[in-house]
């Protein structure tokens, strides 16, 4: 029997009650470390995706105003201009309808926070129980 095998079958019920709440102590403080640098990452990779969809969203807005108002001028061209703005208006309506259902749809397929985190606290009760 090695020493620490010897100190440990030795050890009073106080003694091993320390060492059970320092490691769980151990664990808990791991386990918020990592959701911390969870969170770190998913914010910095958020981060650098809102921006591009900014500037994306930006350039996409003066494409459309310039091409709507292309497709009312030509439009403009056959009818009165009113008539013209009225259907380029309905055009825009149901992309902007087609668009939010799709985007009400995306919104409730959104994956879990903290994958990681979540799965390792779950196994925390196990893991007290020693399986």
């Amino acid at each position: 029997m090695s020493a620490p095998e010897k100190e440990r079958t030795q050890a009073s019920v106080g003694d091993l009650m320390g060492d059970v709440t320092r490691d769980l102590s151990t664990l808990m403080r791991k386990e918020v470390e990592l959701a911390k640098a969870e969170l770190r990452e998913e914010a910095t990779q958020a981060g650098k995706a809102g921006g591009m969809f900014g500037g994306a969203g930006l350039a996409g807005f003066l494409a459309v105003l310039f091409v709507s108002y292309a497709v009312w001028w030509g439009l403009s061209n056959t009818m009165d201009e009113g008539w013209a703005a009225l259907i380029v208006a309905i055009i825009w309506g149901v992309i902007a309808g087609g668009l939010f259902v799709n985007a009400r749809n995306q919104a409730r397929q959104l994956r879990a926070v903290l994958p990681r985190t979540k799965q390792s606290a779950q196994e925390i009760p196990d893991a007290l129980r020693g399986r």
